[in-house]
């Protein structure tokens, strides 16, 4: 258990998620290419500056026109992740296989530890939704430390076999009243189609 809660709190937390690349470019643009993700905001969304919490660092945040609500992005190539494993008798857990502990360990940071309901995709539906080889959703009650006014969250989590994981944060205070825009705001970021992905395609769609 001891192994396990290290791979998790080392991969979960939001300082080791992102290593920057010192020999290339780390702007959103070029996580987007590494990542073979597309980023599409819906029409009317409104940039917010990227963030750093003591939850999850962000690299694009987005707001609704009502400002009903807000969608924050975090893109992880899994090349760039580190995994400190202390077992010597052991081989290091391969990133595709401890995706769905990563996100579990995640909702329960973004929940402050309580409660966080999460469901994964069947398979078909993660590669219709979002092209994804798994996903999975959770919500929760924000914490303080997200740094949001907003009470309400939704985490929609996304990954792809050795490239890379995802995660799309949705912030509101009344589900009933921010659903349109979440729809809306629902395909905003997805994998590349795997044709597109092979050629290094990625697009980027101004609101």
């Amino acid at each position: 258990m001891r192994h396990l809660l290290l791979i998790l709190l080392t991969v979960a937390s939001p300082w080791l998620l992102a290593d920057q690349d010192p020999a290339g470019d780390d702007s959103f643009e070029s996580l987007l290419v590494e990542a073979e993700l597309l980023f599409s905001p819906p029409a009317g969304f409104v940039d917010l500056p990227a963030g750093r919490t003591p939850v999850l660092d962000y690299e694009r945040a987005l707001r609704s026109p009502d400002g009903k609500l807000e969608v924050r992005i975090a893109v992880r190539p899994l090349k760039r992740l580190r995994i400190d494993y202390d077992d010597p008798h052991g081989a290091v857990p391969n990133p595709n296989h401890i995706f769905p502990l990563v996100f579990e360990s995640l909702a329960t940071r973004l929940s402050g530890g309580r409660h966080a309901p999460s469901n994964a995709y069947p398979p078909d539906r993660a590669r219709e939704k979002f092209n994804a080889d798994w996903a999975a959703a959770a919500v929760f009650d924000t914490v303080e430390e997200f740094a949001t006014g907003h009470k309400q969250g939704l985490l929609v989590a996304i990954h792809r076999n050795k490239v890379s994981d995802a995660y799309v944060v949705f912030l509101f205070d009344d589900y009933a009243a921010a659903k349109d825009s979440l729809q809306l705001a629902m395909k905003t970021l997805v994998f590349a189609p795997a044709t597109e992905a092979e050629g290094k395609v990625s697009k980027t769609e101004p609101g």
